[in-house]
């Protein structure tokens, strides 16, 4: 039986704690960061998670719930360099580190027993690390797979360590409800549920090929594993990136992303959003002296559920006609829409050097669009005179 080696850190309401630790005023209000006229919580801290707050609720949900909330906007500015810091913190302990998001990491610390002590004392040690040089708290799951680390810091919070050894596992988690889960969503919840299987217990006690039979054999697979903590146990160490509000996305990779004033339909509008994002996007990999070959968008509908799609280059650009041009086919192919869309986004992935790739070559015969040197002319113009300075005509 495999000893508990993973932990699971979680930061506490991270941006939400990020914003107010130097606001003593603000600790025992109820605060957000997000919301506003149209957007959503990224972060609520636990005075207002007591309203029924939550991550991804609307701003105007969430002012309903408590009239005297206050809203915070998110300053990545700060939250990025306090991110690298505690992740760095975390290295400290293990070199296994694999980052999940601005806010959570796995670490491997088999190899750290002799310096620090068993998983719960290094668990101790890194939240009193995290306290005092960062000013925030977190919470600590220990266990031997993946998905149960991650289940057990979701209910160590806040500020608390708990452990599930593989030994205790069926007792712990088989009377959960299935939605606890990690990765099982509502949507996979209540159809769960309309099978009959309300507790992870259910689950586990439905033979594989018969789980696989009743929701597809990818998805009943996967379900049999995590009823029975026997997904993965080894970790990738690396980083990964953040995409607008710190959504997890694949390392290396740009993004921007906008939520609408209004639904809506309209496919010219959702072209414009799209070209603005996608020269802000370009404009930062040519500022970093970067190329990418994989665009992908983000459509989130008015109900909040959301798509992406991606599309691989035939080359790496950094040239905001190509990705524009991209991530336009990739809107079309979801029309028609299935309902309004309320936000958008743009993201470039598998970012390299751009010194590791030669010029573009043209084909004998093509005509050069001029199009990376007109890129660059609204560079140094934006550099200049301000980001107004050159625009596109349609976005005027």
């Amino acid at each position: 039986m495999t000893a508990p080696h993973l932990l699971h850190v979680d930061m506490d309401a991270f941006y939400a704690s990020v914003a107010i630790r130097d606001r003593p005023e603000l600790h025992d209000v109820p605060v957000v960061v997000g919301g506003g006229h149209r957007g959503v919580v990224l972060s609520a801290n636990y005075p207002a998670r007591g309203y029924g707050i939550r991550s991804g609720m609307s701003g105007g949900e969430a002012r309903r719930l408590c009239p005297r909330l206050v809203e915070v906007p998110p300053d990545f500015d700060v939250l990025r360099p306090v991110s690298k810091a505690i992740m760095e913190t975390f290295r400290g302990f293990s070199p296994v580190v694999e980052v999940m998001s601005l806010d959570e990491a796995f670490l491997d610390v088999r190899g750290a027993a002799r310096l620090f002590g068993p998983p719960e004392v290094i668990a101790e040690r890194i939240r009193s690390r995290v306290r005092a040089e960062h000013g925030i708290t977190c919470s600590v799951g220990i266990a031997a797979a993946v998905s149960v680390a991650k289940l057990a810091s979701r209910r160590a919070k806040p500020d608390g360590v708990l452990a599930i050894p593989p030994e205790r596992f069926v007792a712990v988690v088989h009377p959960l409800d299935v939605g606890e889960l990690y990765g099982v969503g509502e949507a996979t919840r209540q159809r769960l549920h309309r099978l009959g299987l309300i507790t992870v217990g259910d689950v586990a006690r439905v033979p594989v090929a018969e789980l696989r039979r009743m929701v597809g054999g990818h998805l009943g697979g996967h379900l049999h594993a995590l009823a029975w903590g026997a997904d993965r146990s080894e970790l990738s160490p690396g980083g990964a990136g953040t995409f607008g509000f710190g959504e997890g996305v694949p390392e290396g990779s740009m993004g921007a992303q906008h939520t609408l004033a209004a639904d809506t339909r309209d496919r010219d509008r959702l072209a414009r959003e799209l070209l603005r994002l996608s020269t802000r996007v370009t404009a930062r990999l040519r500022a970093a002296d970067k190329v990418g070959r994989t665009v992908a968008i983000t459509v989130r509908w008015s109900d909040f559920h959301t798509i992406s799609r991606s599309r691989t280059l035939p080359e790496p650009t950094d040239v905001t006609h190509d990705v524009y041009e991209a991530a336009l086919l990739l809107l079309d192919a979801v029309f028609p829409l299935r309902m309004a869309v309320r936000l958008v986004g743009v993201r470039v992935e598998g970012l390299r050097p751009r010194r590791e790739i030669g010029g573009r070559q043209l084909v004998i015969g093509e005509p050069d669009p001029g199009w990376p040197d007109a890129d660059r002319a609204v560079d140094r113009a934006t550099d200049r005179f301000g980001p107004t300075a050159v625009r596109r005509g349609s976005l005027l």
